[in-house]
């Protein structure tokens, strides 16, 4: 129960230190604390990873909430930066005149490539998140503990892969679909 109450607290933080740091850059004007604010974000995620080093130190039963904790430190590693970037366009926008977000594409090989890079930040979630786990393994967690963390690393894994199914590959033939059609097109 401890570290699902800091899994919760850290996304709950990203959010207030994501409106923070951008309500501090564009609607009060103050860049140089917005920075400081926003490079607390990571922070959260230290916290939360030596949380779960304590809390499986102590001989809690390993669970569902250690393996999401890896899981979440991973993802947020990866997704972290894109999102601080989506949410920075959009406070941007509204706030201080930026230019309208750019929607994503709809198809096309933009569409492709655009898929690609969030499975490869996929891939860097399930990476990091591994890295972590197979930490917690070898450093902090016993013998009972180990097999629970362990089925983690291969769920992140099988995400990666389902994630590949559904994202890259689903679109494939609907790509190539419509670049057969526009070329007939083209050439008539």
């Amino acid at each position: 129960m401890f570290v699902a109450g800091f899994i919760a607290a850290s996304e709950v933080g990203l959010w207030v230190l994501l409106g923070l740091g951008l309500g501090l850059r564009y609607v009060l004007r103050r860049r140089r604390a917005s920075t400081l604010v926003l490079a607390l974000i990571p922070l959260l995620d230290v916290a939360l990873v030596a949380a779960t080093a304590v809390d499986l130190h102590r001989g809690t039963a390993a669970g569902t909430t250690h393996g999401l904790a890896g899981i979440y430190l991973g993802f947020s590693v990866a997704f972290g930066p894109a999102l601080v970037r989506w949410a920075d366009v959009r406070f941007a926008h509204r706030f201080a005149g930026g230019p309208a977000p750019v929607k994503p594409p709809k198809h096309g090989p933009e569409r492709m490539a655009a898929l690609w890079r969030e499975w490869l930040r996929v891939v860097v979630a399930a990476a990091i998140a591994s890295v972590v786990l197979l930490g917690l393994v070898l450093l902090v967690a016993d013998a009972d503990q180990d097999p629970v963390l362990l089925g983690w690393v291969a769920r992140a894994w099988v995400v990666v892969a389902l994630w590949f199914v559904f994202g890259p590959l689903w679109e494939l033939p609907t790509s190539r679909q419509r670049a057969t059609v526009h070329s007939e097109r083209s050439s008539s």
